[in-house]
């Protein structure tokens, strides 16, 4: 409509719909279109009054546009600093043109004319000269205008990450943490949700950034103190909202109509006062919507009447519009479609498990792995499970970390490592029956896989059911005959069994445990703990002359400490706390030897025994 109005007075142009054309076409880029347009008018009043200011600009700017830098610089000599002032709108169209063109020296030229009147600007004017100098690596320069610039700004979390971006390419960490903490003012100031969400020091990217430049410092409390909430926060958000679903509520009109089933105050009809003809899915919901009709007069009513108390004229809202629930944007929005923020995720949970804050790293854990819309590769996701397993093994309550400890034993079914968490797992938590059918399943599937038959044995044995357990390390044996472990079980099963009042063959069953007591003895090299474990067999069935023989053979042996495995994360501070001596069983052997002695009457050899290993 401009242009034809233009064509229909070529020779009496009026200049405002030239300027008002040439904004709508420089808008759309169009700016040999607006250029044309607008030098057609200077011909046409090229013979009589002179063209408005505005107007040289902008064929300026589209000069700049078109890379006619020198032509552009001809239109902009009419900006002068003395009149900058009066035109400031003009000038920083000028300084943002020759931005988007990478010419940033000619268009600090320009913004510098307005710098004396900079707070009219509430630091934005600032904020364009600091950008300028950044692109121009004038980084010191640039620190200080954004400094000028985020003192004024109402909205300063872009030019506070960029700030502390340069302040930690120039080394001044502590400046470019201050720069993104809350100020020291307390937020009481601010009473409603609405002001407090537009604070800049709650935005998810700061919080981010200053955990980043603390993880770099290696300050491990504060990144995690920073980040944790953000991203608890968000995960927790987009778990809640997936489960909303949209709750459909009838209308008046609607409810009216499922309520006429039970309209029975028509008097004229035959069937006045019987009850209506309707199925009782229909009845049932006519007797709802009738209720529903009635809550929703009762709370008409309240509000009419609160109305009329307080001396307001009330008007009845009937609208059946249903408003649609808003949802809080979380922090980081889309925080797991990005492969960055997935290994941010594990960082932080690896940050609190090594700081013992077990239950906010398995709380992150469950949350990243409950998301539906969760773009986690599998990878990902098995060092979620993973260190949620481990820090199941540390915690004193395993019971919210059993998900990643089942996942990992069933992902790995033969690793004695995973099963090794699960069962401190078990006992940690003392309701071992409950796992009894995730056992069985898991020895269905891997009838071959040893740890679990070792468990159920275990379990037998603590419930000294030894028969049972003797059977299942017997089991174990038939996979793995090499294993010292399984050996020593065995034997120890035998051995208590022989002890038992219904066995008849206690003769053989002892050799059996015997031997596989001196086989684990074999396969530890004649240790000094597989010497002491036949000592305290031979004890135990009261064969005390050769129980004698064994222990002094551990006296005979010094031996030295081992450290005690542990599993990756696990806390080790009992392992730490162990006075040195602690693999040495020479004591455990003369206080036993010392009671042989002591029971046969021989009293000074059992002092002596106790004099020489166990006095300290």
């Amino acid at each position: 409509m401009l242009e034809d109005n233009l064509r229909n007075h070529v020779n009496d142009a009026n200049l405002s719909v030239v300027d008002l054309l040439a904004s709508v076409l420089m808008e759309m880029s169009a700016y040999v279109k607006a250029l044309e347009h607008i030098e057609h008018a200077q011909q046409v009043y090229s013979t009589g009054q002179e063209i408005p200011l505005c107007l040289t600009i902008k064929a300026g700017v589209c000069h700049v546009h078109l890379g006619h830098l020198e032509k552009a610089e001809a239109h902009f000599s009419a900006l002068k600093p003395e009149n900058a002032s009066s035109h400031p709108d003009l000038v920083i169209d000028v300084a943002d043109s020759l931005v988007t063109v990478g010419q940033y020296e000619s268009a600090l030229k320009y913004y510098m004319m307005l710098e004396e009147d900079a707070n009219k600007y509430n630091g934005y004017l600032h904020l364009k000269i600091a950008r300028c100098y950044a692109s121009l690596s004038k980084r010191a320069l640039a620190i200080e205008y954004y400094y000028k610039a985020v003192k004024k700004l109402n909205d300063s979390v872009d030019a506070r990450l960029t700030l502390s971006s340069l302040l930690l390419e120039e080394d001044r960490d502590d400046e470019a943490i201050s720069v993104l903490s809350p100020p020291i003012e307390s937020e009481s100031a601010l009473d409603t949700e609405s002001d407090m969400s537009k604070l800049w020091w709650r935005s998810g990217k700061i919080k981010l950034k200053l955990s980043q430049i603390y993880k770099a410092k290696g300050s491990f409390d504060a990144y995690v103190d920073v980040l944790f909430p953000i991203i608890r926060e968000t995960l927790f958000l987009e778990t809640v909202q997936q489960k909303v679903k949209a709750r459909k509520r009838l209308s008046r009109g609607v409810l009216s109509e499922r309520v006429k089933v039970l309209d029975d105050h028509q008097t004229d009809n035959v069937f006045h006062g019987f009850r209506p003809v309707a199925s009782s899915a229909e009845l049932s919901k006519a007797s709802r919507a009738k209720r529903l009709l009635q809550k929703k007069a009762a709370v008409r009513e309240a509000k009419r009447a609160a109305a009329v108390a307080a001396g307001i004229d009330w008007k009845s809202d009937d609208s059946e519009d249903e408003s649609p629930q808003v949802f809080r944007e979380p922090p980081l929005p889309d925080l797991l479609k990005e492969e960055g923020n997935h290994v941010m995720i594990i960082d932080l949970c690896k940050s609190l498990s090594s700081l013992r804050r077990y239950w906010d790293a398995l709380e992150i854990i469950n949350l990243s792995l409950k998301l539906e819309c969760n773009t986690l590769s599998v990878q990902r996701k098995e060092e979620l499970r993973t260190l949620g397993a481990q820090i199941a093994y540390n915690i004193s309550d395993p019971a919210h970390g059993w998900d990643c400890v089942r996942y990992i034993v069933s992902r790995h079914p033969y690793s004695f490592s995973a099963w090794n968490c699960y069962y401190k797992g078990i006992l940690r938590n003392n309701r071992i029956k409950k796992h009894n059918k995730f056992l069985h399943s898991m020895r269905v599937k891997h009838k071959d896989s040893v740890p679990p038959i070792l468990i159920s044995a275990h379990q037998f044995t603590m419930i000294s059911q030894h028969q049972a357990a003797a059977r299942e390390y017997l089991e174990a044996h038939k996979l793995m005959p090499d294993n010292p472990l399984i050996n020593l079980c065995a034997g120890t099963a035998l051995i208590n069994l022989v002890l038992g009042l219904r066995l008849q063959n206690k003769h053989q069953t002892l050799l059996q445990g015997l031997a596989f007591l001196y086989n684990n003895s074999r396969l530890c090299g004649d240790s000094q703990e597989a010497l002491y474990n036949i000592a305290r067999a031979y004890h135990h069935v009261g064969l005390v002359s050769l129980a004698a023989t064994y222990y002094e053979k551990v006296l005979a042996i010094r031996e030295k400490d081992y450290p005690i495995p542990v599993l990756p994360n696990e806390n080790q501070d009992h392992v730490d706390d162990k006075k040195p001596g602690y693999c040495d069983l020479r004591r455990e052997a003369a206080y036993n030897l010392h009671l042989i002695y002591k029971k046969s009457g021989a009293l000074d050899l059992a002092r002596q025994v106790l004099k020489d290993h166990v006095v300290l």
